[in-house]
């Protein structure tokens, strides 16, 4: 058990090393979260997008063919 407190305290530097440790983690998981429900309105807005162009294609398409 004493090695763990060892290994914990790091030679003193445990209380800052620890903390940055932990504000990193949660820095990552943020960026990852949002990364992430960015995707998905992104991907959202595509489909959506590709609706809009494929009826406007149609139409267009249409208004074309006679000229």
């Amino acid at each position: 058990m004493e090695v763990i407190g060892t290994f914990l305290d790091m030679g003193g530097y445990g209380r800052f090393v620890w903390p940055a440790f932990g504000l990193t983690v949660g820095v990552l998981v943020g960026l990852l979260i949002a990364s992430h429900r960015s995707l998905k309105a992104n991907e959202t807005m595509l489909a959506s997008l590709q609706t809009e162009m494929g009826t406007a294609r149609r139409g267009t398409h249409r208004e074309n063919t006679g000229s």
